[in-house]
């Protein structure tokens, strides 16, 4: 890539969740959906197939 070309948010996402010493590929998979409801709001869904999802608050 040219260096007057400028990365796009999903290249400067991959790079900087794969800069770690330790981080795989699967560090940069995608772990929510974004969509836009008839009405204009914003849903945001946690994938299946997320290897990190967020637990249930109202457990221990």
């Amino acid at each position: 890539m040219p260096e007057n070309t400028p990365k796009s948010h999903e290249e400067n996402r991959h790079d900087q969740l794969t800069s770690a010493p330790e981080s795989t590929e699967a560090d940069a998979a995608p772990r929510i959906d974004v969509s836009e409801g008839e009405n204009g709001a914003t849903r945001i869904d946690i994938r299946d197939d997320a290897e990190v999802r967020p637990s249930d608050p109202t457990t221990d």
